[in-house]
C-alpha cells in the first residue's frame, strides 16, 4: 500500500512538472507562418485565378514530393544555394554509419552525407527537370506543365522572405519556338488583368545580349561579375555599378564602352536600334537582338490587356541559369515592392540529369508579394472574407431541428448557411454573427414555427422581413 502511495506521489510530481512545460506559450519555427481563415481565403483567390489561366493556356498540373534525394538537389544551385537546403536526418540510429574519425573531426559538411540522404525541395524547377527525365517516355512534347506547391529555404527570415513559401510555376519543355515566350507574356498579362492589377510592367531582356555586351567591351571573361553589377543599377545607381565593376577587375576602358547602357531610354524600337549598333560585331549579341525583336513585334501585333512590356537591358536574373529571354514583372508604379514574377529561357534544363538538348522556358508568380500588393491597393473582392451568407439562430431543440432542415435546403443551392449549435442567449448568438461578418440572420422561434414562417434580419441595415416556409425560394433568390 505504501508503495502505491509513493508511486502516486511520483506520478503527481511528474504530471505537475510536465503540465507546467506544456502550459508554456507555443511557437512556430522562424520563417514560417500560420494563416488566418481570411488570409487563406485571399491566398486561395490568387491561386484559383492563376490556376484557371494556367489551364486555359493549355498547361497541365503535376506535383512532386516535398523532399527529394539529396543528390538530386545538391550542386544545382551553387554553393550559396546548397547552404540553404534543409537536410532531413536518416531514420533510426543515423549516427551508427558515421566513422569515428569522421565524427571526431566535427566537420558537419562531411558528416552530412553519412547522416542525411534526403532534403526538402529548394524550388520547383530542379524537381521538374528530374520529373521530365524520369517520365520522358510518357510525356508528349512540347510538355506544358504548371505546379503550385511549397518550397523550403534555410534563409535568414525578413520582411517578404520566408523559409517556407509557395511557388506558382508554368514551363514549356521540348520546344525552342519563340512563340512560347510570347504566350508566357500573354499569360502574365491575362492573370494580372483578372486580378484587377492593372499597370504591371513586364521587363524583357535576353542573355545573349548580355553576353554580346560583355564581348564587345572586352569583359567576356568576367561576364558574370559584369552582369551581376549591371543588374543592380536601379538599386545602387550608375556610380555604384561602376565602383562594383572596378572592384571585380573590369577595366575603366570596358566600363566606359558600356556606359551608354546605364542611360538607355526611349521606345522599345529605339532601344533595339541602339543595341543593334552597339552589338553589330557580336554574333551572339545580334542573335539576342533578333529574338527580342521578334517577341516585341509579335506582342505589339497581338496587343496586351493591361500590362506594359518594356526592354530592360540591365535585367540579368540568374545568368548562369538562363540562356535566352529573361522576364521580370514589376508591380504598378507607386507600390513599394520588388518583382512579383520572373522567368526565362533555358536551353539545357534536363542536362543536369543526363537528358541533353531539351530546351525550355518558364515563368513564376510571386504569390506572397502579389498578396501584399493586392492588400495595399485594396483589390481583393469586398465580400471575400464572408465565410457565411446566412446564420440561423437556435431557439431550442424543436426550433433548432426545423432551422437545420431549412439550412440544408439553402446549402443544397450553394448558399453558405449554418445553425448556431446551442440555444445560448440571443445576445451571444448575435455577437457571433457580427464577428463572422454574416450579412443575414434567420430567426425561427416557437411563434414562427407555429405559423410556418421565418424572419430574416439584414445585419447591416437592421431591417427584418418575414417569409412563409413555402416562400423559401423567394428568400434564396433575394440573396
Amino acid at each position: 500500500m505504501s508503495h502505491f502511495r509513493v508511486s502516486r506521489f511520483n506520478l503527481s510530481g511528474y504530471l505537475q512538472t510536465n503540465l507546467h512545460k506544456m502550459a508554456q506559450k507555443p511557437s512556430i519555427p522562424k520563417g514560417t507562418r500560420d494563416f488566418t481563415p481570411s488570409e487563406v481565403v485571399k491566398r486561395n483567390y490568387i491561386f484559383d485565378i492563376v490556376k484557371k489561366h494556367f489551364q486555359t493556356f493549355g498547361f497541365q498540373p503535376i506535383e512532386t514530393p516535398s523532399f527529394e534525394n539529396s543528390d538530386t538537389l545538391m550542386g544545382k544551385y551553387g554553393d550559396e544555394g546548397d547552404r540553404l537546403i534543409f537536410k532531413i536526418l536518416n531514420s533510426g540510429d543515423f549516427l551508427r554509419k558515421v566513422d569515428d574519425n569522421l565524427y571526431n573531426s566535427k566537420d558537419s559538411n562531411k558528416i552530412t552525407s553519412s547522416i542525411s540522404e534526403k532534403a526538402l525541395r529548394y524550388d520547383l524547377t530542379v524537381p521538374f527537370a528530374r520529373y521530365v527525365v524520369m517520365h520522358q517516355n510518357e510525356l508528349d512534347f512540347p510538355f506544358k506543365r504548371y505546379q503550385i506547391q511549397p518550397v523550403w529555404r534555410a534563409d535568414r527570415p525578413q520582411k517578404g522572405r520566408f523559409r517556407e513559401f509557395y511557388q506558382c510555376d508554368a514551363d514549356v519543355v521540348g520546344s525552342d519556338s519563340l512563340l512560347q515566350e510570347v504566350e508566357l507574356i500573354q499569360l502574365y498579362d491575362t492573370v494580372f488583368t483578372d486580378l484587377k492589377l492593372d499597370g504591371v510592367t513586364i521587363k524583357l531582356n535576353n542573355r545573349k545580349i548580355l553576353a554580346g555586351i560583355a564581348e564587345v567591351i572586352g569583359a567576356k571573361d568576367v561576364l558574370i561579375d559584369f552582369t551581376v553589377a549591371l543588374d543592380k543599377l536601379d538599386k545602387i545607381g550608375e556610380e555604384g555599378v561602376k565602383k562594383e565593376m572596378l572592384s571585380k577587375g573590369i577595366s575603366e576602358h570596358a566600363i566606359a564602352k558600356a556606359s551608354p547602357l546605364f542611360n538607355l531610354s526611349g521606345s522599345n524600337a529605339d532601344q533595339l536600334e541602339r543595341l543593334e549598333e552597339l552589338l553589330k560585331d557580336s554574333e551572339e549579341g545580334s542573335k539576342g537582338i533578333s529574338e527580342l525583336r521578334f517577341i516585341m513585334e509579335t506582342i505589339t501585333s497581338l496587343g496586351l490587356q493591361s500590362a506594359k512590356l518594356v526592354i530592360d537591358v540591365t535585367l540579368a536574373r540568374g545568368l548562369n541559369y538562363y540562356t535566352g529571354a529573361i522576364f521580370e514583372v514589376a508591380a504598378p508604379e507607386g507600390v513599394s515592392m520588388g518583382s512579383i514574377g520572373g522567368g526565362g529561357r533555358y536551353d539545357d534544363l534536363t542536362g543536369i540529369f543526363g537528358l541533353k538538348d531539351v530546351s525550355g522556358v518558364g515563368i513564376s508568380f510571386g504569390l506572397d508579394r502579389i498578396y501584399l500588393v493586392l492588400e495595399e491597393l485594396e483589390l481583393f473582392p469586398e465580400a471575400i472574407d464572408r465565410s457565411l451568407d446566412v446564420l440561423f439562430l437556435n431557439f431550442g431543440p424543436k426550433e433548432g431541428l426545423a432551422a437545420l432542415k431549412l439550412t440544408t435546403v439553402l446549402r443544397k443551392q450553394g448558399i453558405k448557411a449554418d445553425l448556431y449549435p446551442s440555444d445560448a442567449k440571443l445576445n451571444k448568438q448575435f455577437k457571433y454573427a457580427n464577428n463572422r461578418n454574416v450579412p443575414y440572420v434567420v430567426l425561427l422561434g416557437e411563434e414562427e414555427l407555429g405559423n410556418s414562417s421565418f424572419i430574416v434580419k439584414n445585419m447591416k441595415s437592421g431591417e427584418q422581413q418575414t417569409y412563409g416556409l413555402e416562400e423559401t425560394q423567394k428568400f434564396i433568390d433575394s440573396l
